[in-house]
C-alpha cells in the first residue's frame, strides 16, 4: 500500500504527496481518522483527493494510506429496504453512533450477520459464464434476489451448495479453462464508474407506466429510457419524482437524494414502508433502495451517491428486472462538481462549472437503457433526473446539458404549482422523443386512436394559448363559436384530465386504459359539438349539457369498471340528440 502525507487542504479537496504507485479514482483514507476520499488527480507524486467526509480537523503532515482499489459497491441480499450514504455506508445501522455519522466510521454495506435461504439453480458439471443464475434467494415478499456469476468469471461448477449463508460464505466453485479456480458468494463487487457490461442496447419500445395523466397519455417516457423534470423551487419536482417512485410499474426503484433538504428523504422513509405496492399489497419499502446525501452532508460524496446509485439500478437489471432510477437532484452533484474543479483550478466553463459537464452528465444517462443482459434475458434501466435552476432558469447549463442526452423533458411551472394544478407540468414547453417509439404499444395494448387523441387534445391546448392572448386583447366576444368551444374543451383537459388529486386514492393512480378512455370522452365532446356548432348551436347552450357533470366526475369511476366509460359515450351523444341537435345533422 501507497503511504503518503498531506501537503494541503482546501475544503472536500486535499493534496498529498509520496504517492507514486497509485491509479486514479483509487480509493485512500486520509488523515488519522482515516477519511475516506478518492483520487481524482495524479502529478508525479503529488495526487489530489477528493475526500467523502468533512475535513474539519485534517493538518499537513497527516498521513495519506492507499488501499490500491477504486470506490466500489456491495451488490447481494440485503440492498433492497434499505438507506446508505452517498459512498454505501448503511445509515439503519449507523444510526446507533448518533445523529450525524462519526468522521472515519467503516461499516460494511451489506449485513453479514443475516443468514440467506440460498436455493442453487444450477449442479456440479454445469458450464456458466458472467451473468448466469446460479440459484436464488428470497430476499423479500416481493422481490426474489437471483444470485449471478459475476462478470468475468466463466467455467464449470464444480461445486454448489445448498442452505443458509451470509454475504460472504462461499456457496460454490467454479474451475475457469486455466484450470484456476474460483469461489461464488452470495455478494459480489463493482466499480460505481464502470458501467455494468451487455450483450447489447435495444431500442426502448414499452412505456413505463405512472399512472399520472399528464405523463403516461402526452409526454410517455419507455422503460429504458431517460427523463429530466427541471423547475424553479416549489414546482413540484420532488412531489413527481416521489409519485413515480410509489406508482410506476418498475419492479425495482432506486431513489438518490442527491444535495436536497434532508426532510425530503425524511418523507420517503415515513410514507413508503405505510404505501402499498399496487401488484402485491406488501409495503414499497420492500421494493425500493435509497441513497441519501443531503444537503448537511459533505459535498464530494454527492458525485458518489449518483454513480453508487447507478451501479445498485444495473445490478437488478442484470436479474432482468425493470428498474427506475430517481436523482433528486442533479443540479447539486453538478455543484459538487464545480465546487471540486475550482478547487483544482481548472479552467472553468460556462457559470463556473466544469469545461466536461457535458460528458459527465451524458456518462451518468447513457448508462440507462433496455439491454439484452449477460445471462441472456432482457432487463431496462429508467433513469428520470430533477434539475433545479437557480430561479427556474432554463437556460442554466445544468438543464442545457442534461436536455442534451435525455429525451423526456416535463417542465414544470411554478404559476401552475400556485394555481394548486399538479402534476405542474407545462403541456406547452414539454416533450416526449419517445411517442413514436411506444406507438405500438398503446394501439395494441390500449387502442388504435390513442395517438389520434392524443395529438387532438394536445392541439386543443395549443390553440387555447393563441387565443387567451386575443381573449386579453380585445376580449371573450371577439371570437366565433368555434374558438370558444376551444376554450371551453382546453378548460376541461386541464381541469379533468390533467389535474390530478395526489390525496384521493380513486384519482392518485389512473391507469392506461382509463386515462384514454377519459380523455376519448372530452375529445368526443369537443367533437359532437363542433358539428353541432356548424348547424347553428349556441355554444353557452351546449356547455350547460348535464352531462358535463359526468365528464368532471369521471375520475372517480374504478378502474375495473370500463363499462362506465360505454355509458358515459352514450350518454354524451344522448346529450346532443335530446337536444333536437340530431335532426339537424349529427
Amino acid at each position: 500500500m501507497d503511504k503518503g502525507k498531506i501537503v494541503k487542504v482546501s475544503g472536500p479537496l486535499v493534496q498529498a504527496e509520496g504517492m507514486k504507485s497509485v491509479r486514479m479514482y483509487d480509493v485512500v483514507r486520509v488523515g488519522e481518522d482515516k477519511l475516506i476520499g478518492e483520487i481524482i488527480r495524479i502529478e508525479g507524486d503529488i495526487v489530489s483527493i477528493q475526500v467523502y467526509e468533512e475535513t474539519e480537523g485534517l493538518k499537513v503532515g497527516d498521513p495519506v494510506v492507499g488501499t490500491g482499489l477504486p470506490l466500489v459497491v456491495e451488490l447481494g441480499p440485503g440492498l433492497l429496504s434499505n438507506i446508505f450514504d452517498g459512498i454505501q455506508r448503511p445509515l439503519t445501522q449507523l444510526e446507533i453512533t448518533g445523529d450525524f455519522i462519526v468522521k472515519g466510521t467503516q461499516m460494511p454495506a451489506l449485513d453479514r450477520k443475516i443468514k440467506w435461504q440460498f436455493t442453487p439453480l444450477k449442479k456440479a458439471g454445469d458450464v456458466v459464464g458472467g451473468g448466469d443464475f446460479i440459484g436464488e434467494v428470497q430476499e423479500t415478499e416481493i422481490l426474489t434476489h437471483k444470485i449471478m456469476v459475476p462478470p468475468g468469471v466463466a467455467g464449470e461448477i464444480i461445486e454448489i451448495k445448498q442452505g443458509s449463508f451470509n454475504v460472504e460464505e462461499e456457496v460454490g466453485r467454479v474451475r475457469r479453462k486455466d484450470g484456476e479456480e474460483e469461489p461464488l458468494y452470495l455478494m459480489q463487487k463493482w466499480p460505481v464508474r464502470m458501467k455494468r457490461p451487455v450483450q447489447e442496447k435495444r431500442p426502448p419500445v414499452e412505456p413505463l407506466v405512472t399512472g399520472q395523466r399528464v405523463i403516461d397519455m402526452l409526454f410517455p417516457v419507455a422503460k429504458g429510457g431517460t427523463a429530466c423534470v427541471p423547475g424553479p423551487f416549489g414546482s413540484g419536482k420532488t412531489v413527481i419524482l416521489h409519485a413515480i417512485a410509489k406508482w410506476a410499474d418498475a419492479q425495482i426503484i432506486v431513489y438518490i437524494g442527491c444535495g436536497e433538504r434532508g426532510n425530503e428523504m425524511a418523507d420517503v422513509l415515513i410514507e413508503f414502508p405505510e404505501l402499498k405496492d399496487p401488484g402485491t399489497g406488501r409495503s414499497l419499502m420492500e421494493r425500493t433502495v435509497l441513497i441519501a446525501n443531503t444537503s448537511n452532508m459533505p459535498v464530494a460524496a454527492r458525485e458518489a451517491s449518483v454513480y453508487t446509485g447507478i451501479t445498485i439500478a444495473e445490478y437488478f437489471r442484470d436479474m432482468g428486472y425493470s428498474v427506475a432510477l430517481m436523482a433528486d437532484s442533479t443540479s447539486r452533484w453538478a455543484e459538487a462538481l464545480r465546487e471540486i474543479s475550482g478547487r483544482l483550478e481548472e479552467m472553468p466553463g460556462e457559470e463556473g462549472y466544469p469545461a466536461y459537464l457535458g460528458t459527465t452528465v451524458a456518462s451518468f444517462y447513457e448508462r440507462a437503457g433496455r439491454s439484452l443482459c449477460l445471462g441472456g434475458r432482457e432487463g431496462a434501466l429508467s433513469v428520470i433526473g430533477a434539475v433545479s435552476p437557480p430561479g427556474g432558469d432554463l437556460t442554466d447549463p445544468v438543464v442545457q446539458m442534461t436536455l442534451k442526452v435525455v429525451k423526456v423533458y416535463w417542465g414544470l411551472d411554478d404559476t401552475l404549482a400556485y394555481q394548486r394544478h399538479f402534476p405542474a407540468i407545462n403541456w406547452l414547453s414539454s416533450y416526449s422523443l419517445y411517442e413514436a417509439s411506444v406507438r405500438e404499444f398503446f394501439e395494441k395494448n390500449v387502442a388504435q386512436d390513442v395517438p389520434s387523441i392524443r395529438q387532438e387534445a394536445l392541439s386543443i391546448l395549443e390553440k387555447e394559448s393563441e387565443l387567451i392572448e386575443i381573449v386579453r386583447l380585445v376580449g371573450m366576444e371577439t371570437l366565433s363559436a368555434n374558438d370558444r368551444l376551444i376554450l371551453d374543451t382546453a378548460k376541461t383537459i386541464r381541469e379533468d384530465f390533467l389535474h390530478q388529486l395526489a390525496f384521493d386514492d380513486r384519482d392518485a393512480y389512473t391507469t392506461l386504459k382509463k386515462q384514454y378512455r377519459m380523455l376519448k370522452a372530452i375529445i368526443l365532446f369537443h367533437r359532437y359539438a363542433s358539428r353541432a356548432i356548424e348547424q347553428g348551436v349556441p355554444v353557452d347552450k351546449i356547455s350547460a349539457f348535464p352531462v358535463k357533470e359526468d365528464i368532471v366526475s369521471m375520475r372517480y369511476i374504478p378502474h375495473s369498471k370500463e363499462g362506465a366509460f360505454d355509458l358515459l359515450e352514450q350518454a354524451i351523444k344522448d346529450a346532443f340528440i335530446a337536444s333536437d341537435i340530431g335532426n339537424k345533422g349529427l
